[in-house]
């Protein structure tokens, strides 16, 4: 009975962790923040780990799909219907990039490797005032190398080594600096994290060719990421689409991040508050929820009641607003780039 009542406790806690939302600041703040989207064109940090030899051919060939394929995430933002307004910005993407990343960090969360950026709030508070914007998305694509394992067309091989991608990362960005929204997010629960593309492969035909033990891992040609990225994705009935899949993928796994339902959390919060809370409950060692009787209700009397003086909170500390929750993390914004 103990295991059981621990397992639904177990289930209920892992369901309430998955329906976290995944921005950094409470869905219904963001909704209040966020009426007129600007979405940046898309970068491509040429000075991220891109170790493809033909390097000063890759980077064009990026740029011109990144700008061709942008608009179908603005239309996806749109769709979603959170947004007033939803605009993509017309800037040259290497300029603007210079003139608004600060560093930009290589991370390990979650045992999922991705870049993260960071960028200059001023230069963002600047750029989202003179674009009459509440804030900006931004998405980079950058070169990755990470330890993957690669399996042959059909199965029977692979092989687990180190292997160069590019990958895809995004933010929504306030007006002090802020991240309001990132991509990848590891709060509400694990993301698959495709990459963009591999830029490599194993060459498992020259090895059985050979028969040999060695596979050697080579770069693809240019011609051949071009076809990986414009590879066209197909519907239910397997007929060719306009949209790419690729991009398509990485697209939709960030919109559906970004939306949000702040009317069925706000009917949820008012449902909690006006349910009358009659039972408390402790939970022993044992993992059983023992009932507690409700308080008694105080006699009648024909003298006034003086509710006792609240005291102060005491210096530095953060008083929360009346029936809120916990304080909710939010990246800090100073002066500095982070």
């Amino acid at each position: 009975m103990k295991r059981f009542v621990v397992g639904l406790l177990f289930v209920a806690g892992t369901m309430l962790g998955c329906a976290q939302n995944h921005f950094n600041i409470p869905a219904e703040d963001f909704a209040e923040k966020v009426k007129v989207l600007g979405v940046a064109p898309i970068f491509i940090d040429a000075n991220s780990d891109i170790i493809y030899p033909q390097k000063e051919l890759l980077i064009p060939i990026i740029s011109d799909l990144n700008r061709k394929y942008e608009p179908q995430l603005v239309r996806k933002l749109k769709s979603i219907g959170n947004f007033y307004a939803v605009t993509l910005l017309a800037d040259e993407p290497q300029q603007l990039f210079s003139s608004l990343m600060a560093r930009r960090e290589k991370r390990n969360d979650a045992s999922i490797q991705y870049n993260k950026y960071f960028f200059k709030n001023d230069e963002i508070g600047s750029y989202l005032k003179k674009n009459r914007l509440d804030a900006v998305m931004v998405v980079v694509v950058s070169g990755l190398s990470r330890t993957s394992k690669i399996y042959s067309s059909n199965l029977l091989l692979s092989l687990e080594t180190n292997y160069n991608f590019l990958v895809m990362s995004a933010q929504i960005l306030g007006s002090d600096g802020a991240v309001l929204w990132e991509y990848p997010n590891f709060r509400g629960r694990m993301l698959p994290y495709y990459p963009l593309v591999n830029l490599q492969y194993p060459d498992f035909s020259e090895s059985e060719a050979n028969i040999s033990n060695r596979t050697e891992v080579r770069f693809k040609s240019i011609d051949g990421i071009r076809r990986t990225l414009e590879q066209k994705k197909s519907d239910v009935l397997f007929r060719e689409t306009k949209e790419p899949e690729v991009y398509g993928r990485l697209f939709d796994e960030m919109v559906s991040l970004v939306k949000h339902s702040v009317e069925n959390q706000a009917k949820g919060r008012a449902a909690a508050e006006n349910s009358p809370a009659v039972v408390t409950g402790t939970v022993p060692k044992t993992g059983v929820v023992s009932e507690q009787p409700a308080p008694s209700p105080l006699p009648k009397t024909n003298h006034p009641v003086t509710a006792p003086a609240q005291s102060s909170p005491p210096a530095g500390a953060v008083e929360l607003p009346a029936g809120s929750a916990a304080p909710y993390e939010v990246v800090p914004s100073t002066g500095n780039p982070r």
